[in-house]
């Protein structure tokens, strides 16, 4: 014989258990802190800077993790020309990552927060909208053409990450 919940076994006999159990449990309230850092977050200055501290450290353990695989190691070093050359390499890698993922970061945000503000509704255009400013942003060195596809590459990526993270539901 199965065991079932007293809420299951009442609405077997007539009420309906999705109204009941929702009508058991109690609303929970948000906490004053909780209200304060959701109105902190919607602060666009801080959700900018936020995300390029975020980027910078992304950055580095990036660089970190590629300035140990790329650096140029040769048989004739001794160990702690080695261990030397790498550290360099690593400490190359991790400013360079730092200031793209910084960057990438920054004016992803900014935008987005910007046109969450400017349009008062977040959705997937404003995602898609941010990823097509930041990837023409960091690709408008390469002219006309590179900013474009940075732009619909950048857009798209961000899409379909939003899509799979699915934060806005």
């Amino acid at each position: 014989m199965a065991w079932t919940e007293p809420s299951t076994a009442a609405a077997g006999a007539g009420g309906d258990s999705a109204s009941q159990t929702a009508a058991e449990r109690p609303i929970r309230m948000p906490m004053p802190e909780e209200i304060k850092g959701q109105g902190n977050w919607n602060n666009c200055a801080v959700r900018t800077v936020v995300s390029g501290v975020r980027g910078v450290g992304l950055g580095v353990l990036i660089g970190l993790f590629f300035g140990a695989l790329d650096s140029p190691i040769s048989e004739e070093m001794t160990a702690r020309q080695r261990i030397v050359c790498t550290a360099k390499e690593m400490g190359r890698q991790s400013l360079s990552n730092a200031k793209i993922f910084a960057a990438m970061g920054l004016i992803f945000s900014a935008t987005e927060c910007a046109i969450e503000k400017a349009r008062s509704k977040r959705d997937t255009t404003n995602t898609a909208v941010a990823g097509c400013v930041t990837g023409g942003a960091l690709t408008v060195k390469g002219g006309p053409k590179a900013a474009c596809a940075g732009c619909v590459g950048f857009a798209t990526f961000t899409v379909v990450i939003e899509k799979f993270f699915d934060r806005r539901a």
